[in-house]
């Protein structure tokens, strides 16, 4: 039995609408925060507030990558959403998860300097990403050591790159002040 050419370009039509679709389901790229911490982010208007929740978020994918089972993570504030399930994903996209928050911690940072330079968050915020990210530097070098996988490799240099840029202006700021009363916002 012979088709039609216009049922054959109708079949046709929907084989190749059925592929790109399932081609465009398979490249879209991992989130790299739950949905849980994405609303806790819109929560804390605060840059500083946010900036924790993105350390806590990158503590959360290593303890997974280090086998540790963790309990609910405590809340920053009463009123806060839940933190939720712990992210799932391979080393590799855990690891590439921290690298994409670091990226958006930076981004924070950045997008709050352009509007206010001055503000007293900006390097409260820094100071404390400056110090997580030294912690983790130490952990995904060891990692990188053990590792001979290239997904993993590749999100391992990704985490080195954006934490070397955090640390180098993180050395730059100024020490932190004593007056009490300035530091308050």
């Amino acid at each position: 039995m012979l088709l039609s050419p216009r049922i054959l370009s109708r079949l046709i039509f929907i084989a190749v609408t059925t592929f790109s679709f399932a081609a465009i389901a398979i490249a879209q790229p991992r989130d790299h925060l739950t949905d849980q911490e994405t609303d806790l982010i819109r929560f804390h208007q605060q840059l500083d507030k946010r900036i924790d929740v993105f350390i806590k978020a990158m503590d959360r994918r290593f303890a997974i990558i280090n086998g540790l089972e963790q309990a609910k993570t405590k809340k920053l504030d009463k009123e806060e959403p839940d933190w939720g399930d712990l992210p799932k994903g391979s080393r590799a996209q855990l690891l590439g998860d921290i690298a994409s928050i670091l990226d958006e911690a930076i981004t924070n940072i950045d997008d709050v300097s352009r509007r206010d330079e001055k503000s007293p968050l900006i390097s409260r915020a820094l100071r404390k990403l400056t110090a997580a990210t030294n912690g983790y530097v130490t952990q995904v070098k060891s990692m990188a050591a053990q590792t001979k996988d290239a997904d993993e490799l590749s999100a391992i240099e990704r985490v080195l790159q954006q934490a070397e840029q955090i640390i180098e202006v993180g050395s730059q700021l100024p020490p932190p002040s004593t007056d009490k009363k300035k530091n308050k916002p």
